[in-house]
């Protein structure tokens, strides 16, 4: 028997841990098939344009050519040269001189899908055709909101790591101080007395059928009859004899549509709870700012290893406008690719951001209450107390 049970309980246990998984999972698969489907699409539209050579164009080069004429010999005395070339260049479009077929592989559509739904958006890369542009709002449509579910979903998880672990380092910190503080014979003292207060507890049992007749015996008005007492009192003592029936496990085994239907509504409460762990969260802000810095630190360390004109005050400034979503596009990647690798860092930093975010945003809720009740007190009239 034993041997067959324990089969069957690393079975229950297996379904138990897949089926609480699997609500944080499917967000997080959803997402990855989003990217790579858009990739394609992307990929598939964007790069097999036809380049055709715009008037602009040919301007651009007629006035390119012009100067290069007009070159004089000494270059870097001639201020005008440079103003014009400068303008020039500015005047330029970065399509121009953009292979589609370089740009739009399926590594650059996946890291500009990721700029799309991420809303981090450096503008480097964007869609040229109309409809490119068209697709790349519906995508973004659907896209957006489907990353903010995961950010409150995987957020969840991360508030409940972090308040976890922020209150045992709470409680072992008082433990430390509490045997600091407590000597040896006052905490022995304090023991003794807590034992003896444990002593004193009495379990009461319940009456069996004999003592609750004799305790009957002394009564002289009894409203039930003798054989009556005495068929309630052994339908009593059945009742605290017989083990508890699961009935949920009856229920699964005479009628297995009622199981499926208890884990699907499980799985749907775990849906039901995605953002309350966030809203439970209290740890300090300046905790937060800290795993900030040090998280965005680690990355800029080892992101000018495969980006060699970034040093760390340039990757440090590339990972925070990143994880923040604010995308300025003054920093380009050479090689986006490897980024996209790079990709896990990007979603865990924005969840930490988005949590970062969340508490300030509740500390300034409370700051505004107090200043506001501050105020309220100050403008309320003063009460005037009349002699009788």
């Amino acid at each position: 028997m034993a041997t067959t049970s324990q089969p069957l309980q690393v079975k229950t246990t297996c379904k138990k841990i897949f089926w609480a998984v699997f609500p944080h999972a499917c967000f997080i698969v959803s997402l990855v098939i989003y990217a790579f489907l858009g990739a394609l699409m992307f990929s598939h539209i964007e790069s097999t344009r036809k380049v055709t050579v715009s008037e602009e164009y040919r301007k651009f080069l007629q006035s390119l050519m012009y100067h290069a004429r007009e070159l004089p010999d000494h270059l870097t005395e001639n201020e005008t040269f440079n103003r014009n070339i400068h303008q020039l260049l500015n005047a330029a479009d970065p399509v121009w001189f953009i292979n589609p077929k370089e740009r739009w592989n399926f590594f650059g559509s996946l890291f500009f899908c990721c700029t799309v739904f991420t809303t981090v958006g450096y503008g480097n890369t964007y869609p040229v055709t109309r409809s490119g542009k068209c697709l790349c709002m519906l995508y973004a449509l659907f896209g957006i909101p489907l990353m903010f579910l995961v950010l409150t979903d995987m957020g969840d998880i991360l508030a409940a790591v972090l308040s976890k672990s922020y209150n045992e380092f709470r409680k072992l910190q008082s433990k430390i101080l509490a045997s600091k503080l407590c000597s040896g014979s006052t905490c022995s003292k304090r023991n003794e007395l807590r034992s003896r207060e444990q002593s004193k507890i009495v379990i009461n049992e319940p009456l069996t059928i004999v003592e609750m007749l004799r305790s009957q015996s002394g009564v002289k008005q009894v409203k039930y009859r003798n054989v009556e007492l005495f068929e309630m009192l052994i339908a009593r003592e059945n009742e605290n004899t017989q083990p508890a029936r699961n009935k949920s496990m009856e229920r699964w085994s005479s009628c297995p549509e009622l199981a499926r239907e208890k884990t699907v509504s499980r799985v749907i409460e775990n849906f039901d709870k995605i953002g309350k762990e966030l809203e439970k969260l209290d740890v300090p802000i300046v905790l937060m700012v800290l795993v900030i810095f040090v998280y965005i630190s680690c990355a800029a360390a080892i992101l000018p290893k495969w980006e060699k004109k970034m040093d760390f005050h340039e990757a440090f400034y590339f990972c925070f406008i990143t994880l923040t979503t604010i995308g300025f596009g003054d920093t380009k990647l050479e090689h986006p690719k490897f980024f996209l690798f790079f990709s896990l860092y990007i979603i865990i930093g924005m969840e930490i951001v988005f949590i970062a975010f969340k508490l300030g945003q509740d500390r300034l809720i409370v700051l505004y209450k107090k200043v506001i009740s501050f105020c309220a007190e100050k403008n309320m009239p003063s009460k005037k107390i009349y002699p009788k």
